[in-house]
C-alpha cells in the first residue's frame, strides 16, 4: 500500500517552500541536455510538464513547443484566434511570456485576459467553443500554461485544438517531434519578438474571459435554484486561477458563497502536505484538502479546485471530502434525471480506472456507458456532438452538457462540478454524500483505493506495455478473472497499462502521465479485506513486470 509521509496533512514547513528566485533563474539560464530523454519535450496525458530545476521545463522548451504549435496550425489551416491562458504556478508567468513572444512573431491573433491575469482551463475551452459556434472556417484554438495540480516547482503547457478539449495523441506527437527538432537545431527556426512588443502587438487582444464565462453559467447550472435555497456555500480556490471567478459568481448570482482562502502565493505555502510530504494542490486528496475539511460544518456544501480549476473536490458536513468516484456516481444519477431536454441517447463517458458504481448507476438510468483510456482528450468528440451527456474520470475531472443539451466545455471543468453539488443540495434537500449513501443501498458499497509509488522512466515504459498474455493468474482475490484488458472497451485504444477484472472487484495498473510515479487503482464490492487482497495481488503483478 502507499506509504504515507508522517508530514501528510500537516502545514508546510519553511524548508519545503520552493526557492522562487532559483526557479525563475533556472528557467532562463538552463539549456536542456537533449541526450537526456527527461530534458526533451514529452507530452503526457495532457501536455508537457516538468521543472526548470531539472531542465525539463524552461525557456527553450516553451519557445520550441510554441513554434511547433504555430507550425501545426499552419499545416492544418487553423487561422482563427488562439485563446491563451495561464494559472498561478510561478513558472507559468515566464512561460506565458515566452509563449506570447513566439505567437506574436508568428502573426497569430491571440486572446489574453485583462486585469484578472489568470485564466482557468475550462474557461479557455468555453471560449474556444463559443467563438467557433456556427463557424466552418476561421476556427479558434487555445493554449493553457499550467501543470495542473502538480507541485509549486512544476511548469506545464497544453494545447487545445478547435474542438476545445485536450489535443489528441496524434496532434501532441506531431508537436512533440517538431519541438524536439527545433531544440536540436538550437532554436534557429523559432520566430520571436521581445515580450513588451508582443504584448502591445496588433495581433494581441484582451478578451473578457471572466464575464463571458460567469454570465453563461446559468445555461449549464440552475443558478436560480441555488440562490432561492439560500445555501451557505464554501469554496477554496487553492491559490488558483479561479479566485476572481468565484468572487464574480457570488456577486452576479447573489450567492452566500464564502471564499475560504483568497491567497495567491506561487509557493503555495498555505497548503497542507500531500500523502508523500509534497506540496500538491490536489482537491481529491484528503491530505491536501485539510483546511477546507476542517470547515465542513460551516457550510451546507463546499468545494475546491486545483490551480487551473479543471479538477474538483466536494466537501459535505456529513461526509467530509467525498471520493471523486462517489461524487461522479451522484452527478450521473442527478443529471440524467434532472435534465429533461437531454436526449435519451446521451451517454456516460468514464475512464477505465473509475468506479464500477458509475456503471451500475448509468445502467439504472438507462444510459449507454463508454469506458475510455485515462486522459480527457478521449471525451472531447463525444461532448462536442452531445453524444456524451457527462464525462468524468477518477482523478476528479468532469464536465457535462448545457441544460439545453448543447456542448459546454470539452475539457474538465471544476467550477461547474462544484456548483452542481450546490444545485443537487438545493433541489433535493440532500447533499451529495447523503445521496451517495442512498445509492449504496441500491447498488452496494464499493471500497476503492489508488496506490502511488515512485517509478523511473524505464519502469514506466515497461508497465505501459504490459499485455494480457503476461498475466498468468486465473483468479483475483479468490474470484475467477473475467477479463484482462490492455485496451479500453469504449474505443479500443491502449490504456497504457493493464486492467484485471472479476465479478466483485478489479484492479488497474498504469504509469502516471505527468509524474515519476506508477499507480494502482483497485475496487471491491466485498469490503476492505477483499480490497486489500486485490491490492496485494496487483502489487505482485506490477513488481513482476518491473523486475
Amino acid at each position: 500500500m502507499t506509504q504515507h509521509s508522517p508530514l501528510a496533512g500537516k502545514p508546510v514547513p519553511a524548508d519545503k517552500l520552493v526557492d522562487l528566485s532559483a526557479l525563475n533563474a533556472a528557467y532562463f539560464a538552463k539549456v536542456p541536455d537533449l541526450s537526456d530523454p527527461g530534458q526533451q519535450v514529452a507530452f503526457g496525458t495532457s501536455g508537457h510538464r516538468g521543472s526548470s530545476l531539472n531542465s525539463s521545463f524552461n525557456e527553450w522548451h516553451m519557445l520550441a513547443i510554441t513554434q511547433a504549435t504555430c507550425d501545426y496550425r499552419r499545416q492544418q489551416g487553423i487561422d482563427g484566434p488562439l485563446f491563451l491562458g495561464r494559472d498561478t504556478h510561478a513558472l507559468s508567468e515566464p512561460a506565458f511570456a515566452s509563449v506570447l513572444e513566439v505567437l506574436a512573431a508568428n502573426d497569430v491573433e491571440v486572446m489574453i485576459a485583462g486585469a484578472e491575469q489568470f485564466t482557468p482551463t475550462p474557461v479557455i475551452s468555453h471560449a474556444i467553443l463559443g467563438y467557433n459556434r456556427g463557424l466552418s472556417s476561421g476556427l479558434a484554438d487555445g493554449i493553457v500554461v499550467t501543470p495542473s495540480h502538480n507541485p509549486p516547482e512544476s511548469g506545464g503547457i497544453k494545447y487545445n485544438p478547435c474542438h476545445g478539449g485536450p489535443a489528441e495523441s496524434g496532434v501532441t506527437r506531431w508537436i512533440e517531434v517538431r519541438a524536439n527538432k527545433l531544440l536540436h537545431e538550437g532554436l534557429k527556426s523559432v520566430r520571436r519578438m521581445p515580450y513588451e512588443q508582443a504584448l502591445h502587438s496588433a495581433t494581441t487582444h484582451h478578451y473578457d474571459y471572466l464575464n463571458s464565462y460567469v454570465d453563461d453559467l446559468d445555461k449549464v447550472i440552475d443558478m436560480q435554484v441555488i440562490h432561492d435555497a439560500g445555501l451557505k456555500l464554501g469554496v477554496d480556490p487553492m491559490g488558483g486561477a479561479g479566485l476572481s471567478y468565484w468572487q464574480r459568481i457570488a456577486e452576479h448570482y447573489q450567492l452566500d458563497l464564502n471564499i475560504t482562502n483568497q491567497q495567491i502565493d506561487p509557493q503555495f505555502g498555505f497548503m497542507t502536505l500531500d500523502w508523500d510530504g509534497s506540496i500538491r494542490m490536489d482537491p481529491s486528496s484528503a491530505f491536501a484538502m485539510q483546511a477546507l475539511v476542517e470547515l465542513k460544518d460551516q457550510f451546507d456544501v463546499a468545494f475546491a479546485c486545483d490551480p487551473d480549476h479543471d479538477r474538483h473536490g466536494i466537501v459535505t458536513p456529513t461526509h467530509g471530502l467525498l471520493s471523486p468516484n462517489y461524487y461522479l456516481a451522484v452527478c450521473i444519477d442527478y443529471l440524467f434525471s434532472h435534465r429533461p431536454e437531454w436526449p435519451s441517447t446521451a451517454a456516460v463517458g468514464k475512464t477505465v480506472v473509475s468506479s464500477r458504481m458509475i456503471d451500475r448507476v448509468a445502467t439504472w438510468r438507462g444510459r449507454a456507458l463508454h469506458e475510455m483510456p485515462v486522459g480527457f482528450k478521449w471525451f472531447a468528440g463525444g461532448l462536442l456532438d452531445s453524444s456524451f451527456g457527462f464525462a468524468g474520470e477518477e482523478s476528479a475531472g468532469a464536465t457535462f452538457l448545457r441544460r439545453d443539451a448543447s456542448v459546454w466545455t470539452t475539457d474538465k471543468d471544476g467550477v461547474i462540478a462544484g456548483l452542481l453539488a450546490a444545485e443537487i443540495t438545493a433541489r433535493t434537500g440532500l447533499n451529495p454524500g447523503e445521496r451517495y449513501d442512498q445509492l449504496t443501498t441500491e447498488f452496494g458499497s464499493p471500497s476503492f483505493v489508488r496506490v502511488e509509488a515512485p517509478a523511473t522512466r524505464a519502469q514506466k515504459k515497461k508497465l505501459s506495455s504490459l499485455m494480457p498474455e503476461q498475466i498468468r493468474a486465473k483468479t483475483l482475490a479468490g474470484e475467477k478473472i473475467t477479463a484482462i484488458d490492455s485496451r479500453a472497451p469504449g474505443n479500443n485504444a491502449p490504456i497504457g497499462g493493464i486492467r484485471v477484472s472479476a465479478d466483485n472487484g478489479w484492479f488497474a495498473a498504469r504509469p502516471s502521465g505527468t509524474e515519476e510515479l506508477y499507480k494502482i487503482y483497485a475496487e471491491s464490492f466485498l469490503g476492505e479485506d477483499h480490497l486489500q487482497q486485490i491490492v496485494s495481488e496487483a502489487e505482485a503483478v506490477v513488481n513482476e513486470s518491473l523486475a
